[in-house]
């Protein structure tokens, strides 16, 4: 069947029903594991990739902050473009131009080029992922968004303990480029795997540029976006440094890094999944259980830090606590939206992004004032106590007259996966 051809409702249901569940999530978790492990090693790499352009090490770093610039512009952007087109053309779509922004990134002659193919290979990255758990939440009942969403997102965390690992020793042994080659053939068979698995999603009715624009109307979606972007810096504000930290601090060896990144991504993998079902319990109780437990653990650390398996352990703590907030606050977001999902959910990876500049800036501030390579942990918890108090103004606002209390994905435009014509499958996750 040709995925571009507009599919009439008897043709979706039929198509829906030939697909199993997994197979769809697998299909949009696979493009988060493409883009998780071209987000994050490049830095693993870096040292490589600016020789082979004849830049420094510190101009080298600007290709970090320029892709991160493109998923800051590119998520919003893409979703307003986007917001008529069907979710599953929107998804291919995206996933293409990641594709072509990895192999131009492979292919690039200069510095200036390859920092041009950066940028445009974040653009796709926040828009996936929006519109992704957009999908993932309509293929389930409403009871079960959380955790359709923490298994499209379970492609980026466990991107954190194969995809970068696997990726930096492939670069390292056959050159910088063939990272991204790596990651261009990912992408590929992400865009074969979306045409191939995931049903047809109809574009809500009234769907547009001015409606999603809506969204940004709406103060309890500003609410749940500074949530993440304020507390979510604390879990960057230490992450940042983290090899320094544990080198200089728990005098862990360099060569032992990639072990402790491991144990870090194992965290974030265990901590999504966990943050899944907790969602589909309470979305708000989640957010404060995780931005309580990211304060707790960054004051443990400060101590633990000191000694090599204790440091290593809080480490895997601190991916844990920190990811299993990520489907909470998608979920949240979804629900303040409206009829505005798209823009809202791809919003939630620009705020997040915003975090990781934020808790950078302000951890790197403190070392620089000579406070040492604990100071970053007790900015990052001050960070997520400020989170704290940006969901309570939440949660209070929601209370009011009009306010956006306890939303159900019924009320706040989520509609049923049986209502336009795909299954609600049992199989595949918790029920």
């Amino acid at each position: 069947m040709d995925p571009a051809r507009p599919l009439r409702p008897a043709d979706e249901e039929q198509a829906a029903r030939r697909v199993p569940l997994a197979l769809s999530l697998l299909a949009l978790a696979l493009g988060g594991f493409g883009i998780g492990t071209t987000e994050f090693v490049t830095m693993g790499l870096l040292p490589d990739i600016a020789e082979g352009v004849g830049a420094s090490i510190p101009s080298g770093g600007h290709l970090v902050s320029g892709y991160a610039l493109g998923v800051v512009v590119g998520a919003p952007l893409l979703a307003v473009l986007g917001a008529r087109l069907p979710r599953k053309t929107m998804l291919l779509a995206l996933m293409a131009a990641f594709t072509v922004g990895n192999l131009a990134s492979a292919l690039a002659p200069t510095f200036d080029t390859l920092l041009a193919a950066r940028f445009l290979s974040g653009l796709p990255h926040g828009a996936f992922f929006g519109i992704g758990s957009v999908v993932a939440a309509s293929l389930v009942a409403p009871h079960r968004r959380g955790w359709a969403v923490s298994m499209m997102m379970l492609g980026l965390t466990v991107a954190n303990v194969v995809g970068v690992p696997v990726s930096t020793f492939v670069g390292q042994n056959l050159g910088w480029r063939s990272t991204f080659l790596v990651v261009t053939a990912i992408g590929v068979l992400t865009v074969l795997a979306v045409a191939r698995w995931v049903p047809p999603v109809p574009t809500p009715e009234g769907a547009g540029a001015r409606q999603e624009l809506g969204a940004l109307r709406r103060l309890q979606v500003w609410l749940a976006l500074l949530t993440g972007a304020v507390g979510f810096g604390g879990f960057f504000a230490v992450y940042s440094y983290i090899t320094p930290t544990m080198t200089d601090l728990a005098g862990i060896s360099e060569s032992s890094m990639p072990v402790v990144l491991a144990l870090f991504g194992i965290g974030m993998t265990v901590g999504n999944l966990l943050g899944g079902r907790l969602a589909d319990w309470s979305v708000l109780r989640t957010v404060y259980l995780g931005l309580t437990s990211v304060v707790l653990t960054l004051a443990l650390f400060t101590w633990t830090v000191h000694r090599p398996v204790p440091a290593a352990l809080t480490v895997l703590l601190l991916g844990g606590t920190g990811s299993a907030m990520i489907p909470a606050l998608q979920t949240r977001l979804m629900d303040v939206a409206d009829d505005a999902q798209s823009l809202a959910a791809a919003l939630n990876h620009s705020a997040l992004n915003v975090a990781n500049a934020l808790g950078a800036w302000l951890g790197g501030l403190v070392i620089a004032a000579g406070l040492g390579y604990t100071a970053p942990a007790w900015v990052g918890a001050g960070l997520a106590v400020g989170g704290l108090g940006v969901i309570t103004v939440s949660a209070l606002v929601g209370r009011g007259p009009g306010g956006a209390g306890r939303v159900t994905g019924r009320s706040s435009g989520q509609v049923p996966a049986e209502e336009h014509g795909i299954p609600v499958t049992t199989g595949g996750g918790p029920a």
